[in-house]
């Protein structure tokens, strides 16, 4: 399809909607909405990571109703088991039947997913990454548009287990979710100990979703654009001869291609929601970050220097903008 000022116009307009209507319920956390926002237009999933009571449940409990989405909860806790989760065959009238778990929904809720067992973790795979869940012999197809949004506790805290690489990598954006400010800490109080309560009001539906998620596609990249993109991921592997020494010091593996894609369909909801119709580079260094956070597996090294992944993916982008401005 080729996309026109109206679509442009028509998508800018249906975002800035869904903005101030989750700001209803959410106060602050601006960008972490916006970065939400992104992701859902990617067909992603989302990890959420900040200590407790900062209003993620919440916020993604806001984000579905205004999207006017199906939506399941799930709590993961350290008993939970695979079948809880995306369901079972159980014997009605002598016949085997299945029985839908919490995954078949629009938008799930993965509330702590890193109390789980990896066991459990696994059984959420095939749902991330083909939208689909296979029990016994049989594959089930997930509703349209299908999101995983997590939310994860620091792995410092009790009771909490690593997620494995590969389910890591099945999302397309890690989000650090920060302490507010203390505006916004007594505006929550203000809003959450009121009596009168905002009322939510829906503003699209999943058929519009999956319209603006075509436009999306659509925006062009142009080569050099494209070319900065695929630089920094390579530039994440240490053993690429042409590695930064950061690189080649405190990172184990870099991203994998999944990465790569992630940060081209980031960039380009990013570009369409700014209103233009191209993918700037600051598209691409904007997303960088939630896309590589956690696709990035940093070495002892780097931990017991408490070097962060967000610092190294910054290190990254001014040593290609050095190498680009030397004509390497």
């Amino acid at each position: 399809m080729d996309i026109t000022e109206k679509d442009v116009k028509d998508f800018i307009d249906k975002i800035d909607k869904i903005r101030a209507e989750i700001s209803k319920g959410i106060i602050g956390q601006k960008e972490i909405v916006d970065q939400i926002l992104i992701a859902i237009l990617c067909e992603g999933n989302v990890l959420l990571e900040g200590v407790p009571g900062l209003g993620k449940t919440q916020l993604v409990k806001t984000i579905g109703k205004v999207l006017d989405l199906d939506f399941s909860r799930i709590q993961f806790t350290p008993d939970l088991m695979p079948a809880d989760v995306v369901g079972t065959n159980i014997i009605n009238n002598s016949q085997f039947s299945f029985q839908q778990g919490p995954i078949f929904s629009n938008i799930v809720l993965a509330d702590e997913i890193n109390r789980a067992t990896p066991k459990t973790q696994s059984a959420m795979l095939e749902a991330m990454q083909e939208k689909t869940v296979t029990v016994g012999n049989k594959t089930h197809i997930l509703p349209k548009p299908f999101f995983v949004l997590a939310t994860q506790n620091p792995i410092e805290l009790e009771g909490t287990y690593p997620l494995p690489e590969a389910q890591m990598d099945r999302f397309l954006f890690k989000l650090d979710v920060k302490f507010p400010s203390l505006e916004e800490l007594t505006d929550i109080v203000a809003l959450t100990t009121n009596k009168e309560q905002e009322i939510i009001k829906k503003v699209t539906d999943g058929e519009d979703l999956i319209k603006m998620m075509d436009i999306a596609k659509e925006i062009p990249i142009a080569k050099p654009v494209l070319d900065y993109a695929m630089k920094i991921i390579i530039s994440t592997h240490p053993e690429n001869e042409n590695a930064p020494e950061i690189t080649k010091k405190y990172i184990q593996f870099g991203s994998s291609p999944r990465g790569a894609q992630a940060i081209i369909k980031a960039a380009k909801v990013r570009a369409l929601i700014q209103g233009r119709y191209n993918v700037s580079f600051e598209d691409i260094k904007e997303m960088a970050y939630p896309v590589l956070r956690h696709r990035i597996l940093l070495n002892f090294e780097a931990m017991s220097e408490n070097i962060s992944s967000d610092h190294i993916i910054k290190e990254l982008m001014i040593d290609l903008q050095r190498k680009d401005s030397h004509g390497k």
